[in-house]
């Protein structure tokens, strides 16, 4: 029976229970949030260790316990591949890590990647209420993701995501970058034959050639990518889809659709005087020739130069890799140069802090305006113009202007241009009636990712001309549903 005391009752109890919820939400907004280990600078510029050591077991569900469970959970929002992020992290707060594996595997197939590469910091964490509300800093979801994809690694207990009966239809992706295999890991899942054609020799396109071991070891990127075998993926190296096979020969191998994650490795150059000296090349010439050739190694067969006053132009995430990795190959002094300031550098805040901590210098507000060269023809030194900043430009950025008058002349026995990329052509070049923009990308329908040619999907750096790893997974994952709508009406 329903009375006034029993009224009284039922309110005490729901003050009490409000009032335990508020006292724990103080506990979890109060818990600092945890810091990752990382290797002593002094020793990991010796080696290509990871610098990054991961998160224990303890840290790990602390952290999870930060996690307010917001019934509106906004860091979803800003998640390209739409992981379920509070599900995920309330599993490592209950101690289950294998289950928390198993909910980043729905919607991501590559976590162990994207816990250590992704700008989570732009992303979903900088949708956390913690941010948006309490000026404080945000659940490290990325530090979270990268844990449970380790341990589920590191515990043999690995699991391959259900997959739907095979329909018999086939499906080609040509490159295997992040795109390429966050679309492979949607299409098998849907019960489609997919094969993933590689130019180079190794799988994994970017991954395995644009970033360092330190910050990304291959052996990571492999587990990612057997797990995809497992699932059924095939994947043939060197094939170079406009060259070794055709969109006609595609055609005629039975492929019903065809997803074009080429990548952009085409490099820029600034087109100053001497940039065609020796000892002068792009981030990508640069990086893939140590990551995939060993080209550290004097007895390779395309050793790189070991510059010892090295020059790196540019502030991304891959001038960061190159500056390090020159620092990795005994540069005594290795230099950022940047025509902005260091506060409009679009390179990840962790990656900046890890050059310092390395010895890396930065000369900001500056930018090359020729090279010189010694009698060999090998670049001795570059002339550098100082810069100041002006109004911002169409991106927000302040433009930089040169302070006239202002040249400085500084050693250099190497140089590595990280300036931006451009789309590969080939790709685009080979298929008739395919729709490509003045930059040399694929024309989409940004929300299918569908071109002109309607079997003909694209995503990545082929269509953005330079993203993100997960901004290119998130492209793979809309092109992937859009696609198998369109197969499921023919």
């Amino acid at each position: 029976m329903i009375n006034k005391e029993n009224i009284a009752a039922l309110r005490a109890e729901a003050w009490r229970e409000e009032l335990r919820k508020s006292k724990k939400a103080k506990e979890r907004t109060d818990t600092p949030r945890v810091r990752m280990h990382e290797l002593d600078a002094s020793y990991r510029i010796q080696n290509k260790e990871e610098v990054n050591m991961g998160l224990t077991a303890e840290e790990a569900m602390t952290e999870a316990s930060r996690c307010l469970d917001c019934p509106d959970p906004t860091c979803m929002t800003g998640c390209p591949v739409e992981i379920n992020i509070p599900t995920f992290i309330k599993n490592i707060e209950r101690g289950d890590f294998l289950q928390a594996a198993k909910v980043l595997k729905q919607t991501s197939a590559l976590p162990a990647v994207c816990g250590r590469v992704c700008p989570q910091e732009k992303q979903c964490e900088s949708k956390c209420i913690y941010v948006q509300k309490m000026k404080k800093q945000p659940v490290a979801i990325g530090y979270l993701e990268r844990f449970a994809a380790d341990y589920e690694r590191e515990s043999g207990n690995i699991s391959v995501p259900e997959i739907s009966e095979r329909n018999g239809i086939k499906i080609a992706v040509v490159g295997s970058g992040p795109a390429g295999l966050s679309f492979a890991g949607d299409m098998i899942k849907q019960g489609y034959s997919v094969t993933v054609f590689e130019a180079l020799h190794e799988i994994g396109g970017v991954l395995k050639y644009g970033i360092p071991e330190f910050r990304l070891p291959n052996a990571i990127v492999d587990v990612e990518i057997d797990n995809l075998r497992k699932m059924g993926v095939e994947f043939i190296t060197d094939c170079i889809i406009g060259k070794t096979l055709t969109y006609e020969n595609l055609h005629e191998m039975g492929f019903k659709g065809i997803f074009v994650a080429s990548g952009a490795g085409l490099p820029r150059f600034m087109n100053i005087p001497g940039e065609n000296l020796i000892g002068i090349m792009s981030s990508n010439e640069y990086l893939t020739r140590v990551n995939l050739m060993d080209a550290a190694n004097p007895q390779s067969d395309t050793p790189v130069i070991k510059g010892k006053n090295v020059a790196i132009i540019g502030g991304g995430n891959t001038a960061m890799d190159s500056v390090r990795t020159a620092r990795r190959l005994g540069a005594q002094r290795a230099m950022i140069v940047y025509r902005r300031s260091e506060e409009e550098m679009p390179a990840r805040i962790e990656e900046i802090k890890h050059a310092k901590e390395e010895g890396i210098e930065f000369l900001t507000l500056h930018n090359p305006i020729e090279y010189i060269g010694d009698e060999r023809g090998r670049v001795k030194q570059m002339r550098l113009q100082k810069m100041t900043l002006g109004e911002p430009d169409a991106s927000g950025r302040r433009s930089p202007i040169p302070i006239p008058g202002a040249i400085e002349t500084v050693d250099v026995d190497e140089v590595v241009v990280s300036v931006g990329v451009s789309p590969n052509p080939l790709v685009p070049n080979s298929i008739k009636g395919l729709q490509i923009s003045k930059w040399g990308t694929i024309i989409v329908n940004q929300e299918t990712m569908q071109s002109d040619l309607p079997d003909i999907y694209a995503g990545g750096d082929i269509v953005r001309g330079g993203a993100t790893v997960i901004l290119a997974m998130g492209d793979g994952r809309r092109a992937a549903a859009a696609m198998h709508e369109q197969l499921k009406k023919s």
